[in-house]
């Protein structure tokens, strides 16, 4: 992901990618490897399929707030999805042309945890009167940027995230990592032969000694079979909290989705084959196990 225009879009998005890649080793790894083996020549030909966000439903917060930016720059809101399990609203927007990726944006429903946790959240975001969204050039790309790495609330104490931990992963996750970019996805399907298939791409990206999600199964499956999506298992970086304490705790992962081709058009040569031929969206089912990438039961499995 790497656009070259400068166009506020571009500014904003080039920001995010280049700091999560340098927290997300695998990042390079995988890119590295591609290159070193002919798959790509530069990390600016993978398509990325989407990148995902995760935020707080409260007060001036949320999914209402954060979709705002992505809005002003041309993305269509689309479906909704709700994961009941894990207490969760989410949406995916559209991108204004194929050049950039789907957002897919979710939202603890942070009225639905037990009032200790809704306790430990709202210490933390209280100070927010206003929507600081609202308060942002949204013409002005770089400092779009700089909001998506700033400190919205202060740093949890460990034992608050220990605390949200126990009872939401994803809450946890939040209260350190505030809007930090959740994952990037790989299109394996826009790769060559032998790569363009999630059963072979997996199969690369083991052989590189990184470990694969194994929630509801490597590969997640949507129901009519044209979604199949496969992540990393989240990096652990050593956090350090308020007051001094540091813990090792789940950082940001590497996705990869393969598309197919609907019914519809399974007929047409495959040099005709274009975006919009593809299985689009996403299954609540496939994305309730991605969201584990991050979860104890993944990265200290």
């Amino acid at each position: 992901m790497n656009f070259s225009e400068h166009k506020p879009l571009d500014i904003f998005m080039n920001m995010l990618f280049e700091r999560y890649q340098q927290k997300v080793p695998a990042v390079m790894k995988i890119t590295g490897a591609m290159i070193a083996q002919g798959i790509v020549t530069a990390q600016q030909e993978i398509v990325n399929d989407h990148v995902a966000f995760r935020t707080l439903g409260v007060p001036h917060l949320g999914i209402q707030s954060f979709e705002k930016i992505f809005l002003h720059h041309g993305y269509t809101k689309r479906d909704y999805y709700y994961f009941e399990g894990k207490k969760l609203n989410a949406y995916w927007y559209a991108p204004p042309t194929e050049a950039y990726p789907r957002i897919f944006m979710s939202e603890l429903v942070v009225d639905q945890l037990s009032p200790g946790a809704q306790q430990i959240i709202h210490q933390y975001t209280n100070a927010i009167t206003s929507d600081p969204v609202n308060a942002l050039d949204l013409n002005n790309g770089q400092q779009i940027g700089e909001f998506f790495h700033r400190a919205l609330w202060p740093l949890p104490t460990k034992k608050d995230y220990e605390t949200l931990l126990a009872e939401s992963e994803y809450a946890a996750w939040v209260i350190y990592s505030r809007y930090y970019l959740n994952h990037y996805t790989i299109s394996v399907h826009a790769l060559k032969d032998g790569y363009n298939t999630l059963v072979q791409f997996d199969d690369f990206v083991e052989s590189l000694g990184i470990k694969l999600n194994t929630s509801g199964g490597k590969i997640k499956i949507s129901q009519d079979q044209l979604l199949l999506q496969s992540s990393t298992v989240a990096e652990m970086q050593e956090a350090t909290f308020a007051g001094g304490d540091t813990m090792s705790i789940a950082g940001s992962y590497v996705e990869f989705a393969e598309r197919l081709v609907l019914p519809q058009f399974a007929n047409l040569p495959a040099n005709q084959i274009q975006a919009k031929h593809r299985r689009d969206g996403f299954e609540t089912t496939n994305a309730d196990k991605i969201f584990e990438s991050t979860y104890t039961g993944q990265t200290k499995g």
